[in-house]
């Protein structure tokens, strides 16, 4: 493991950055039947226009930022928005960025995600030190014989995870150029993800260490009366983290 080079004024920003690897996400590997992949950034207006926005607002810098890795995108948040964990009401309302082309949608880990930023001072405190990803950046759908469409997990087949594997590599060794620091990653998802990013990390030694925090989604759909301990729970550590203190 080492630290990213210092980045340069005239090299591009990060949001360019992130915008330049997004429009080039692209999965060709063979897939499981019924399984189909959702890139958002293949000529959906919401997403181009969203994820513009948004990078070309909170990330018009060089700044080194700490990554937080969820697992893929979901339908109603980045797979609408090209935002992660983000969502079309969130884009509007927390990030002020209104996008005609984006129609109305809910998720509930938007919901949760946004509570915890506006805990840690709102999005442009918040973006300033963290940028967030999932491990998989493109997401999977399945695909039942009625063609109705539900979100599907990169772990959720052992064959799709591992047709998946080269491309996550890859997409991570990326990223980490943007100016990623490399001493702690937060991983979202207690379970599955978490082991995963943890091999990972053992076989290529992207970071220090990986710390896991609980899904949103979870927290949301099944600890939600515990939501405000989970809240600071992860101001608590992302805080400690980005002022270099201990973060556990």
């Amino acid at each position: 493991m080492s630290s990213p080079k210092p980045r340069a004024r005239q090299d591009p920003t990060f949001g360019e950055e992130v915008l330049a690897f997004n429009a080039g996400l692209h999965f060709d590997a063979p897939l499981p039947p019924g399984i189909e992949v959702m890139n958002p950034f293949l000529g959906s207006p919401c997403a181009l226009a969203a994820s513009a926005s948004f990078y070309r607002k909170y990330y018009a810098d060089h700044r080194e930022r700490h990554i937080i890795l969820g697992i893929n995108p979901g339908r109603f948040g980045a797979g609408l928005t090209g935002v992660p964990f983000t969502d079309p009401k969130r884009l509007a309302d927390a990030c002020g960025i209104r996008i005609s082309a984006c129609a109305p949608a809910h998720e509930p880990s938007s919901v949760f995600v946004y509570e915890v930023i506006a805990a840690m001072g709102g999005p442009e405190a918040f973006y300033r030190h963290w940028y967030i990803n999932s491990i998989c950046p493109l997401g999977f759908v399945r695909v039942d014989a009625n063609g109705r469409k539900k979100n599907y997990n990169y772990y959720d087949d052992r064959r799709l995870e591992e047709a998946a594997m080269p491309f996550m590599v890859e997409c991570l060794r990326r990223q980490l150029a943007f100016g990623i620091r490399r001493d702690v990653c937060f991983c979202l998802g207690t379970g599955k993800n978490a082991a995963f990013i943890e091999r990972l990390n053992a076989k290529h030694g992207f970071f220090g260490r990986v710390i896991a925090l609980e899904h949103p989604r979870y927290v949301m759909q099944y600890k939600s009366k515990e939501k405000d301990a989970y809240i600071r729970k992860y101001v608590t550590l992302l805080t400690a983290a980005a002022t270099d203190g201990p973060a556990a």
